[in-house]
């Protein structure tokens, strides 16, 4: 059996001028993911790597170019699962590290908890030998540009998002309607996955 590694780079608003970085940022990742399991890696290192990947790059909301907090600061959240005991572990408000799934899966196998946060995190980030870096290292002028935007008096972060909501859902519908088109028009998807070593599904 063929493996297979399925990238998802995120439910947020994708800019045109950012559409080209972002798709191949996935396709980056997955190709990553996908030779660690035809070196013979495991699937939690593949995923791993994937990840590592997107965090590394600032297209994405994770590592690098993750979305500021009100204090204008990088806080991130990280989970992984093995799908074959179930076994999880997940880090959330951690700062200064570059590769939050590293730790997450540190929680995994290295302790007895699901879920370490903030301080704890940090501690335990320190016991594990993974390196603190500057802050501003995983801070992108765009994120920083959008944490100023939502600081303005007439800013109304709710409102983006209903708008962004509502813009899902139509593009959900066109998705939805569009199904039985795209059954037809298979062919040219596979040469598509062709290209992507036969292996790498990309959605």
């Amino acid at each position: 059996m063929k493996p297979v590694i399925v990238v998802h780079g995120g439910a947020g608003r994708i800019f045109k001028e950012r559409e080209e970085g972002c798709r191949a940022g996935v396709v980056r990742a997955a190709l990553r993911g996908y030779s660690v399991l035809k070196q013979g890696g495991s699937a939690v290192d593949a995923v791993e790597e994937a990840v590592r990947s997107m965090e590394d790059d600032p297209h994405f909301n994770a590592g690098c170019g993750s979305v500021l907090n009100e204090k204008g600061e990088v806080e991130m959240d990280a989970i992984i699962m093995d799908g074959k005991n179930l076994d999880s572990g997940a880090v959330s408000a951690v700062k200064c590290i570059a590769n939050p799934i590293k730790l997450a899966r540190l929680v995994m196998e290295k302790t007895k908890h699901m879920l370490l946060t903030d301080h704890g995190a940090h501690l335990f980030a320190k016991a594990m030998g993974i390196p603190e870096i500057p802050g501003e290292k995983l801070i992108t002028e765009r994120s920083r540009e959008r944490w100023k935007k939502n600081l303005e008096p007439d800013s109304n972060p709710e409102e983006f998002q209903n708008d962004y909501a509502e813009t899902c859902l139509r593009r959900t519908d066109r998705r939805w309607s569009s199904i039985s088109q795209r059954q037809h028009n298979t062919r040219s998807y596979w040469e598509f996955e062709e290209t992507l070593e036969q292996s790498v599904l990309l959605l």
